[in-house]
């Protein structure tokens, strides 16, 4: 071979050979910046989500089309696992039912959260025409919330409505939901000939509230004096103004109506001395350091007070509340610290809650959910209508799945009795709920009330996904 034809070759040999030596290099690179992008990305992701917990826009209320267990809760028919018990539906057409009562035999009141409506069911019938039609604010969990009835002497029946006001009512389907907020209001009012009229201001919370953690499951107690559970209203616009002494921050301000189980009479006036102190409102204050609740309700048995607690993406909770019941928030939630590691909580934490000068106790809650179920409706069955194996039993439900939870009590009814791997009072997984024996009924959709018949015995559950009431009694 010639020289010159030898040299060319190795030049075109040592070209080819170096950018190959490029061309793998560049690949290497692309690869790398590659799994930069993605770990960033995800890194990202994790930062946005993180903040929005500590916002709180990641609630234990509704998300979406699947619940925190993974399991799709779409398109499942209602059941119970009790097979002598039937399903009826009571009625349908509503729009995002949240709280139910009754007048009398078959004659049922419901609100909708975003219309600001009272409707009237009589004989599973729906009335065309609400009965009251009020302002109310609609964004994220403020909304037409709770609502109670009372028969009073003269025979006219009050009506209790607790909601979020605002001046002017926002056009249907409109994106501007926070105008004009005046407050949350407790009101009475009179049922007369069938109207809803003479409304009593009964009591009038913090109007610079936040969208979240309202509450509102206002219920009338075995004593005649109502009960109305109101969250921290969690104001994400300004964290400064959600700190109070009823969150156990001590060096903050007094509280103000917010964070607890409120009480009061029927017109709204304080029950004798207040039991953790005697200035307004902390005289109103039954219980205290309550992240947020949609459900309480008395033993018939015991007379203790009940109820269910929202956890801040992790431990929702159902807990004994005694007169002066302290739920820790927002230092302890469930059974751990407010802490990004969920770390049990320890004696220090519980020595730095505040306690109104020894006035107001903390006690750990009786079942916790690890993963938010979004707790809703807590009812005692008074009745033997389902079989006497349920009677004065606790019922729950939720509103991330359409589960309603069946519970047991101990022989002095201040503990759930539990077994297996909930003996510990914490639901770990899903696995540990779905193979307990607490799983009573599925399938109801998003489920914001649990109400007992007080003319018939019967379970009624109120879903909001379905706009339906359903009635579980015997077949």
């Amino acid at each position: 071979m010639p020289k010159s034809t030898h040299k060319t070759l190795n030049r075109f040999v040592n070209t080819d050979f170096i950018l190959l030596i490029f061309l793998f290099i560049g690949l290497c690179l692309s690869i790398a910046t590659f799994h930069y992008v993605v770990k960033v990305h995800a890194e990202l992701q994790e930062e946005q989500e993180e903040q929005k917990k500590q916002n709180g826009d990641i609630q234990s209320e509704p998300n979406g089309q699947y619940d925190n267990f993974g399991r799709r809760a779409d398109n499942q028919s209602e059941t119970v696992k009790a097979s002598n018990l039937n399903i009826e539906l009571v009625a349908e057409g509503l729009e995002f039912p949240t709280t139910m009562a009754f007048l009398g035999p078959s004659d049922i009141l419901v609100l909708e959260k975003d219309n600001g409506t009272v409707r009237r069911i009589i004989n599973s019938s729906l009335l065309e025409k609400p009965l009251l039609n009020v302002n109310v604010n609609t964004e994220k969990e403020l909304c037409m919330c709770g609502i109670a009835t009372s028969k009073t002497v003269s025979a006219h029946s009050y009506v209790f409505l607790y909601f979020t006001e605002i001046q002017t009512k926002p056009e249907k389907n409109s994106e501007d939901k926070e105008s004009n907020p005046l407050a949350n209001r407790l009101y009475r009012y009179e049922l007369i000939d069938g109207n809803l009229q003479n409304p009593k201001l009964l009591l009038d919370l913090p109007k610079t509230a936040g969208p979240h953690h309202s509450g509102g499951a206002v219920m009338v107690g075995p004593d005649g004096n109502i009960y109305l559970p109101v969250g921290d209203f969690d104001n994400i616009r300004n964290k400064q103004y959600i700190e109070t002494k009823a969150q156990n921050i001590k060096d903050s301000k007094d509280p103000d109506g917010r964070g607890g189980i409120l009480r009061v009479t029927q017109d709204g006036k304080t029950v004798e001395n207040g039991i953790l102190g005697d200035s307004d409102p902390l005289d109103k204050y039954y219980a205290y350091g309550i992240r947020n609740s949609y459900g309480i309700d008395f033993d018939p048995v015991t007379g203790y007070l009940w109820d269910t607690e929202n956890g801040h993406a992790y431990g929702d909770e159902i807990n004994l509340v005694r007169p002066g019941f302290n739920s820790g928030w927002n230092k302890v939630q469930g059974i751990w610290t407010e802490t990004k590691q969920h770390t049990e909580a320890k004696k220090t934490e519980i020595d730095q809650l505040v306690y109104f000068n020894g006035k107001g106790t903390y006690s750990p809650p009786e079942f916790t959910w690890n993963k938010t179920v979004g707790p809703t409706g807590l009812k005692f069955l008074t009745s033997d209508k389902l079989g006497q194996e349920y009677k004065n039993d606790i019922f729950v439900g939720d509103v991330n799945n359409g589960n309603i939870y069946h519970f047991d009590l101990n022989k002095d009814r201040t503990e759930l009795v539990l077994t297996g791997k909930l003996s510990d009072k914490v639901a770990d997984s899903s696995e540990e709920i779905y193979e307990s024996d607490i799983v009573f009924g599925q399938g109801f959709g998003g489920i914001t009330d649990i109400e007992v018949g007080p003319y018939d015995g019967y379970l009624y559950v109120v879903s909001s996904k379905e706009g339906k009431i359903f009635r579980i009694g015997p077949r």
